[in-house]
């Protein structure tokens, strides 16, 4: 059975050696959070909070600040939120939370505590399905959930 065995020769380093550096274009990482939505989400903030926005969504949530300083964008791996500023509180027209998938809803829990902004935690009909509800610095609810992951 073992009669047939020959040792396997080694490149050398002419013809193999160390890869070479690859030269194509690299791929961002996608980003840790992803928005339950279809499109892109539109909202209002009130004048003079893009301070705590920014140390919300990018520092705590993990969505990207847009380029653009003219307006306030965070962008998902999948989808954005645009802010539009205004000097007097928008009249909302419904009070549905944003869905926002995190990969790990307990670490986020820790985080939400360790930075000591409120939220109530809910259970779902089925297991598994727990989330996190609570308001953003401009006042609109968002609604925490834990990414699945299918197989």
């Amino acid at each position: 059975m073992g009669d047939n065995l020959e040792p396997i020769e080694l490149a050398n380093e002419a013809t193999g050696g160390l890869p070479t550096a690859d030269r194509r274009p690299r791929m961002p990482e996608p980003l840790p959070v992803r928005l339950v939505v279809i499109d892109d989400v539109h909202l209002t903030s009130p004048a003079g909070n893009e301070e705590l926005l920014n140390e919300f969504f990018v520092d705590l949530l993990g969505f990207e600040r847009n380029a653009d300083d003219a307006k306030i964008i965070y962008r998902a791996d999948n989808a954005r939120i645009f802010f539009e500023v205004v000097e007097v509180p928008a009249c909302r027209v419904n009070y549905r939370p944003i869905q926002i998938e995190v990969p790990s809803l307990i670490e986020m829990e820790m985080k939400l505590v360790g930075a000591e902004i409120e939220f109530t935690r809910q259970k779902g009909l089925s297991p598994g399905q727990d989330s996190l509800l609570l308001l953003d610095p401009a006042g609109n609810w968002m609604e925490i959930l834990e990414a699945r992951v299918v197989w």
